[in-house]
């Protein structure tokens, strides 16, 4: 459902820059607040581009070429008949909570039972992430965590993975609770299939969402940053076992730094699953002790007033300079984080400068990207975001 006039004009917009080579979703915000609309963002020139920061020349130019060949008017239309079912930031539909984020997915693609008062943020969702291998004591915990969310009418929200996810999924459609899946694939392809069945599931009673269009196959990148739309979507994250290098701790770490609450279970010392979660603890996240405790905490967050904001596009972040948060890194990311200047750097000179291995600093690059801290920009070159 869309708005009519300056809205649906924003829409095609929207969708017109995604397409644009090298313009990801936190230069789309940079657009939006300069010029005040991505629809008179189309018609800045190269000059009026560059005063964009971390837009130099070079990256002005491949803006205004990439665009060149896009009518967004014509392109909305074409894609509303292949992909009808999909949202962007000019949608009164759009999830106001992705909004508060500094990299809101430009199109979200759904299927499933839509919920208005969920995606105002008039009903807290609760994301519950962990590992595909999940011992028995984090299945049971994330199967008793579920379904306490459910019957206490939190929305779940999960990345429909192996292991706690599925648990998460499963235990919250049993309990009769709601859940929202995001994928790393197009809507209407599943992975694993295995889920074939729960995704089924949920496309009847809950919702499935992702910002790939219809008929994206897995791709390996594609699965670490929906983890921040699963940090974004949801009030606070569980995490209910996780390795000392998980996914689900980036998901964490996302959802610390946009300012969300994190609750970890903790587990044995000798379950290497564990790690991840106790390290959690250690730097803040908030312990798990049983069922009625969490709800007990998550009941003292504020409710949010979703009518004081009736336009989305208001809520939108701020993306000007500010000084970055001072924050604490994993180790392996220090060094990275250290080597990343203002000024956009090459990815051959940091494999100089870190002395790391290509896939290794292309792991930690994607991570601190996602955490907000830095910038990728074209030709594989990266700064301080």
């Amino acid at each position: 459902m869309t708005r009519l006039g300056v809205s649906r004009l924003e829409r095609a917009y929207w969708l017109g820059w995604s397409r644009v080579p090298g313009v990801g979703s936190t230069l789309l915000l940079r657009l939006h607040r300069q010029f005040g609309s991505l629809a008179a963002a189309w018609d800045a020139n190269a000059i009026a581009l560059e005063q964009i920061d971390g837009v130099g020349k070079v990256t002005a130019a491949a803006i205004v070429v990439g665009r060149s060949h896009l009518k967004p008017i014509e392109l909305l239309a074409e894609h509303e008949r292949t992909n009808p079912h999909f949202w962007t930031p000019a949608d009164a539909d759009y999830p106001q909570l992705l909004l508060e984020i500094p990299d809101p997915p430009p199109l979200l693609y759904y299927r499933g039972q839509v919920e208005v008062r969920e995606n105002r943020g008039e009903v807290a969702a609760i994301a519950l992430v962990g590992t595909r291998t999940p011992s028995e004591y984090g299945r049971k915990w994330t199967r008793r965590i579920s379904k306490a969310l459910a019957l206490a009418g939190f929305t779940v929200v999960s990345g429909l993975a192996e292991g706690v996810d599925t648990e998460a999924h499963q235990a919250c459609l049993d309990a009769g609770g709601r859940t929202i899946a995001v994928l790393g694939t197009g809507v209407n392809k599943l992975y694993p299939l295995s889920n074939r069945r729960l995704a089924q599931m949920i496309d009847q009673e809950g919702l499935i969402v992702s910002e790939h269009p219809w008929g994206t196959l897995p791709d390996r990148s594609n699965f670490p940053r929906r983890n921040r739309i699963i940090a974004g979507l949801s009030r606070a994250t569980l995490v209910l076992e996780a390795p000392a290098k998980s996914g689900a701790l980036i998901t964490a770490r996302l959802a610390m730094d946009y300012n969300r609450d994190v609750y970890a279970l903790p587990g044995s010392l000798d379950n290497e699953c564990s790690r991840g979660c106790l390290e959690l603890i250690n730097n803040g996240a908030q312990l798990i002790l049983d069922e009625a405790h969490l709800l007990d905490m998550l009941s003292s967050m504020p409710r949010l007033d979703a009518a004081s904001t009736p336009d989305s596009l208001a809520l939108l972040p701020s993306t000007s300079s500010s000084p970055i948060p001072s924050i604490v890194l994993p180790t392996h990311l220090e060094a990275v984080f250290a080597a990343i200047p203002q000024e956009a750097i090459a990815l051959d000179h940091l494999v100089q400068q870190t002395g790391l291995d290509t896939g290794t600093l292309l792991g930690a690059l994607l991570e601190l990207e996602l955490m907000g801290l830095i910038s990728n920009l074209p030709g594989m070159r990266y700064q301080r975001a």
